[in-house]
């Protein structure tokens, strides 16, 4: 017995928007991306910025200072640390009028580019049509705790001399050679003296060892160019419109095609199978 057709929905495409359509997710947000309303009530809005050649967007909600839920003593401890990590990162926020006390007033949610495996598609229906759009970009909003690693230096810096978890430093680096071990104290011998002749020889490299430590090296360099690049690009900022503005209406209405013309399929169905990975 063959399937009942129920019904047959329209399918409409429109790439309007195609290089500017992102998915942002949000996995460690417990409620709805909007300003909380005691900030709401002083006037706070969320805000945004963007380096756009390394293609890194941050979105900084404002936080919820009730006092059930808020630690002023502690925010001005991070705030003032969060100040210091933005100018050793070349992150500071311009503020216009009179210099405040700094406080961490605000959570920054920083992307994470998701690769996209293949084509991810924005479906809405609408009038009884489909309408789909091509989503360019997939980023994780994450919060950025980088602030923390000035906190840290200054407890490990303040620490005793003689504090048994005294920090051993940081690990040792790849790229420099390894340190000459320290000469151990001879012990007197109570036995008989032997003369013992120890010739050095070069063992040859079978398994690629200098080989693997310059490819280490090359991906640590390679790594290091990235982050300085992206510390060195300045922030440009953005404006953040919410769902119920007129702005953002305005862009919901680009993602719907407007055009009649039907589309027209020039492959037949073998040449899209044969293209599915793993059929």
């Amino acid at each position: 017995m063959e399937d009942e057709v129920i019904s047959r929905i329209p399918i409409r495409f429109s790439n309007a928007l195609s290089s500017k359509v992102q998915i942002h997710q949000f996995p460690l947000l417990t409620r709805a991306l909007q300003v909380p309303p005691s900030a709401a009530a002083s006037g706070k809005r969320i805000s945004a910025r963007i380096k756009p050649v390394v293609g890194r967007l941050e979105v900084h909600i404002p936080a919820d200072t009730r006092a059930e839920v808020w630690n002023g003593e502690r925010a001005r401890e991070l705030g003032a640390a969060r100040v210091e990590d933005d100018r050793e990162k070349n992150q500071e926020i311009t503020t216009k009028g009179r210099a405040d006390e700094p406080r961490l007033s605000e959570v920054r949610m920083r992307s994470e580019p998701i690769e996209q495996p293949g084509t991810y598609m924005l479906g809405i229906m609408r009038d009884g049509q489909l309408h789909l759009h091509p989503i360019a970009e997939t980023h994780q909003m994450r919060p950025t705790l980088t602030y923390l690693d000035v906190i840290s230096r200054k407890n490990k810096r303040s620490r005793q001399p003689n504090d048994s978890d005294s920090d051993d430093g940081p690990p040792p680096d790849p790229d420099e050679p390894a340190p000459a071990p320290v000469p151990k104290k001879e012990r007197k011998s109570t036995g008989d003296v032997r003369e013992v002749h120890v010739t050095a020889r070069k063992s040859e490299d079978k398994g690629g060892g200098a080989q693997a430590l310059g490819g280490l090296s090359t991906a640590r360099r390679e790594m290091l160019a990235v982050i300085h690049a992206e510390e060195d690009e300045d922030w440009q900022d953005l404006q953040f419109f919410d769902v119920t503005t007129a702005e953002s209406e305005e862009v919901f209405a680009g993602l719907f095609s407007r055009s009649e013309e039907a589309l027209q399929c020039k492959e037949d169905m073998t040449v899209f199978l044969k293209s599915i990975e793993g059929l």
